[in-house]
């Protein structure tokens, strides 16, 4: 082993490696390795590879805090989570981080539990560690938190909602537009006894999701009775209780169509433990389409909110707002997409596939009849 190694193991064990030796290693000045660690997009890619090579080798570790001393900035964005026990939220977490750390910036996570005021202790606590921006991919925050924020320029960012400021950026859900195909699926399949289960009502997404279902029934001449209209709270525990509800009523809804997958697999559960099959006696749909979806059994029919479309335009809109010339001048909304994903746990409501297949014989026996007159 060559002299220069020897040092450099020795270096890095001692924890005494120093830009100096990076740009050494590199062949570079050290201002050239101080533009490649911060990301200056004005270093040629080549000689930055180089640079990074070097880092590698001998070990580097680049000083953050100085870092966001001689720069302004910390390379560092928080996200805010609604909580980590739901599978929707580590699958937008590590489409997140993937996508930042790409960009050259590092994460902080926290998560709330839907508490408000966790939300704003969160955000406190990034602040004091000079995160560049933060997305907040829950609900509810202080008015007057966001108004310091604003006050001091800082970036930020909502799902559905946040207050007309300068450096707010919002990602809008099209949640209309994904129920609504869930209903039609279902109203296309002969279903017209459809029950909600909507998430808690004092989530702005929740509340979103339950109207988006009244007007798509209303678009299809059906107005829902109110016990088939059901309060849950985005978990498994609540999806079964709401399917206890529903399965003691006197009329049984022949398809159930559930604010997100959690609760459709509690639903499926609850099914489980009883007489009735899915889809032959209920058809079950959810949202979200979390990686566990497909491998339920049946396989979930749900509506898709893709985490790779949240977190791409959460990380587009938070550089946006720490990177832009004019950040108040930059593009405020992101518009995110939804669309219904079929599977095996939604099908024809029982008897109704004789019934359409005799009436559809009917008519075609009907047609052939006046065509040999």
């Amino acid at each position: 082993m060559s002299a220069s190694r020897n040092n450099s193991s020795d270096q890095r064990r001692s924890g005494t490696v120093n830009i100096r030796d990076v740009a050494s290693r590199a062949g570079v000045s050290i201002a050239t390795v101080s533009r490649v660690v911060n990301h200056i997009a004005t270093v040629d890619a080549e000689l930055a590879r180089r640079v990074w090579k070097a880092i590698e080798e001998v070990g580097y570790v680049p000083n953050t805090q100085a870092r966001a001393l001689v720069s302004g900035r910390s390379r560092m964005l928080g996200l805010i989570v609604s909580e980590i026990t739901n599978p929707f939220f580590p699958e937008l977490v590590q489409e997140f981080e993937n996508l930042a750390v790409a960009q050259g910036y590092e994460v902080l996570i926290g998560s709330t539990n839907y508490e408000p005021v966790r939300t704003e202790s969160l955000i406190r606590r990034m602040l004091q560690r000079n995160v560049d921006g933060v997305a907040v991919m829950t609900f509810g925050i202080e008015e007057d938190l966001v108004q310091k924020l604003v006050e001091r320029e800082f970036p930020l960012v909502f799902v559905d909602a946040g207050p007309a400021l300068p450096n707010i950026r919002v990602l809008k859900v099209n949640y209309a537009e994904g129920i609504r195909q869930a209903v039609q699926h279902l109203a296309a399949l002969g279903h017209r006894h459809i029950a909600f289960i909507s998430g808690p009502l004092r989530l702005r997404s929740a509340v979103a999701r339950r109207d988006a279902f009244l007007k798509s029934m209303a678009e299809l001449g059906q107005i829902v009775p109110p016990e088939h209209m059901v309060e849950g709270n985005h978990t498994m525990e609540g999806g079964m209780a709401a399917m206890e509800h529903l399965t003691g009523l006197a009329e049984l809804p022949t398809a159930v169509l559930c604010s997100n997958d959690m609760t459709a697999i509690g639903v499926l559960h609850a099914l489980y433990r009883t007489t009735h099959k899915v889809p032959e006696d209920i058809s079950v749909v959810g949202f979200d389409d979390i990686h566990l979806a497909q491998f339920m059994l049946p396989p979930l029919t749900t509506v898709q909110m893709s985490c790779k479309h949240l977190a791409a335009a959460a990380v587009e809109a938070l550089r946006a707002g720490i990177e832009s010339d004019h950040p108040k001048a930059a593009q405020t909304e992101w518009h995110i997409p939804t669309q219904l994903v079929v599977r095996q746990s939604s099908a024809f409501p029982r008897g109704t596939l004789p019934a359409l297949v005799e009436r559809n014989a009917g008519k075609r026996k009907g047609a052939a009849t006046k065509r040999n007159k």
